[in-house]
């Protein structure tokens, strides 16, 4: 039983952890195209390990990350929405 309650009260800080988001710019050449994005990071939640994920999930898009405006949580979804358009959540 007390393995049981350890366990659960070791899994329980994981699950309450808030989803992780960056929004960046990236662009494209040949023609010059520009967007901005917004997407899901995979911990850590930090600005760096989201310029490694993104700058893989847009190359392989034909995109090339210029750079990450910022990292957040749930709460900075909404307001960025609009701004991102097709790019909301797409890489």
């Amino acid at each position: 039983m007390k393995t049981l309650i350890l366990s659960l009260a070791l899994l329980l800080p994981a699950a309450a952890q808030a989803a992780c988001y960056a929004d960046y710019k990236a662009k494209r050449d040949d023609p010059l195209r520009l967007h901005y994005g917004v997407a899901q990071i995979n911990e850590p939640c930090d600005r760096g390990s989201a310029e490694r994920q993104l700058r893989g999930r847009l190359d392989a898009a034909g995109w090339q990350l210029l750079n990450v405006v910022s990292v957040f949580d749930d709460g900075g979804l909404g307001e960025r929405r609009d701004s991102a358009g097709d790019f909301f959540l797409r890489f």
